[in-house]
Order: C-alpha cells, then structure tokens, then sequence
C-alpha cells in the first residue's frame, strides 16, 4: 500500500512541532491569554475586587489572599496583571491583524497593478517608514479626540482609549506587510496560474483576492505574529508615557508608570509587569520564527 501524503496543514504542525522554542512560546500565550479573559471570572471566585481600592492594605507581600501582594493603593497585584494582560494583549492581536489587513491589500493592489500607482504607494510606504516611530505615535497618541469632533461622552471612555491606541499602532504598522505582500505579488503575477486565471476572463480584483493573496499568506502570517510582540511593547510605552491606557483601567505600561517611585520600597510592583512585557514579547518573537521555518518547506527535516 502506498502511504497518504500528509496534509499541508499536517505538514506545517508537524515543523512547529520541532521548533521547541516556538512550542514553548505557544503554551505560554494560550495560557497567558486563557487567564487573561478569564480574569473576571478568576476574581470572583478568589473574591477579589481589582478596582476597589483599601490604603489600609497598601504593599503588602504576598499571601493567601493576594497572591502576589497588594499594589500602592491596596489593590490585588495579580488581578491587576491579569487585567493588564488583557488590555495589552488584545492592542496586540487587533492591532497586528488591522496593520495585516492595511498592509495586504495596500501590497497587493499595488504589486498587481504596477506602474505610478506602484512608485506612489511604495513611495508613501517608505515615507512611513522613515518617520521616527515612537515621537510620531507620541504626537498621535496627544491628539485630543473632543477637538476633533468626537463627543465628550465617547472620548472619556475606557472603550475609546483602547480603540484609539489599536487604530493608531495599526497606522504606523501596516508597512512590513505591505512591502512583503508586494514582494510576494511580483513574483506571483508571473506564475501560470495567475496568467491561466487573466486569460480564463477573470478579473483583477479576484486574482488578488484570490489567487495571489492566499499564496502569499506564509509570509504574511510570519509578519503579523511578530508585529504583535511589537505592538504590545509600544502600547506598554505610551501607556507609561500616560498617552495610552488611562488608569483606573490597568495595563502593563501604566502599572510601571504606577511602580516608578516604588522601585526602592517595593520593586516587585515593577518587576512584574515588566517581566510580563518582556516575555510576552519574546514570546510572539520566538513564535514567528518557528512559524517562518513551518511555512517553509525546504526547512522540512528527515526523520
């Protein structure tokens, strides 16, 4: 009998498998994630309240009750992190996949189509890039949303403040996709499939969408993945520059800016979210590589 071909799917798990930093790297994003949604429900069984906040039991180390201790206002550290972790790891996730969506149909639009539409995008692309990232986040980040016409009920809310900071990563973010997708397009507009397809009378928007823009997916879920790890580091840093997650609501960046005058009496209130920045970072990193080698078939391995 002859053997089945494994799926291409099959195919790529079963590289991740081998990359044993990437495995590692998953476990840990699924179970920080899991906890993260989870946080509310978490409190409620622990009976803990993350916003209530008790000045009787300001810094106290860690216990019982409160896990990993209490913050400056008395608030329970590991709540507050797992609150944190959701702010900061859904900027990530809608961030990197709005800057993967903006990024796609820019390259592949632009790859396709060619000519001086080509050079204007490419060139605004390179203009983009070539702006010193975190002043210009800084500058959008300041912009002060009633000026612009939002209502004043909108502009102060929690849910406004994390959009804002999605959509604004996502603008200064969309350039590594768009320039790999473009890169992809060019080679694969040449392709016979792509040419059987023009001269079988379809049209360019389902040649893109539909015949180039899959098969250039690899590359682009390679970028997305580590675009995420980056996004939550700057979303970390507006937060404690104060120009992004607005306290009450808790996210890691604004839980440093909270621990900066601790650091001598109590540095495990800035160890932690710390620490939780850098391996989540690392993570997402440690995640694209393996991906990148998975989607690659000449990493494939002889067992």
């Amino acid at each position: 009998m002859t053997a089945v071909a494994a799926s291409p799917t099959r195919l790529v798990w079963r590289r991740l498998l081998r990359h044993r930093l990437a495995q590692a790297s998953l476990v840990f994003i699924a179970v920080l994630l899991v906890l993260s949604l989870a946080a509310p429900w978490i409190a409620s069984l622990r009976g803990v309240d993350p916003a209530t906040t008790d000045l009787l039991r300001r810094l106290e180390p860690p216990s019982a009750q409160n896990w990993l201790g209490t913050d400056d206002l008395g608030r329970d550290l590991f709540q507050r992190l797992l609150d944190g972790g959701r702010v900061s790891l859904l900027v990530g996730f809608a961030g990197a996949m709005l800057s993967a969506v903006l990024g796609a149909i820019i390259g592949v639009v632009s790859g396709y189509t060619g000519g001086r539409f080509d050079s204007v995008m490419m060139r605004i692309t390179d203009g983009v890039i070539a702006l010193p990232l975190l002043p210009l986040l800084i500058v959008l980040a300041a912009i002060d949303p009633k000026k612009i016409g939002i209502p004043v009920e909108i502009a102060q809310s929690e849910t406004f403040s994390l959009y804002r900071i999605v959509v604004i990563v996502a603008l200064t973010g969309w350039t590594t996709a768009a320039r790999l997708v473009r890169a992809e397009t060019l080679s694969l507009k040449q392709r016979d499939f792509t040419r059987a397809a023009r001269a079988l009378g379809a049209r360019p928007v389902r040649i893109m969408f539909r015949h180039i823009l899959p098969n250039a997916a690899g590359s682009l879920v390679v970028a997305t993945t580590m675009s995420a790890g980056t996004l939550i580091l700057l979303e970390s840093t507006l937060s404690f520059l104060g120009l992004g997650t607005q306290p009450p609501a808790a996210s890691w960046g604004n839980m440093l800016t909270g621990a900066q005058e601790l650091l001598q009496s109590a540095p495990m209130q800035a160890v932690w979210p710390g620490l939780l920045i850098f391996l989540t970072v690392i993570a997402f990193n440690f995640l694209g590589d393996g991906l990148q080698d998975a989607l690659d078939p000449r990493s494939e391995r002889r067992t």
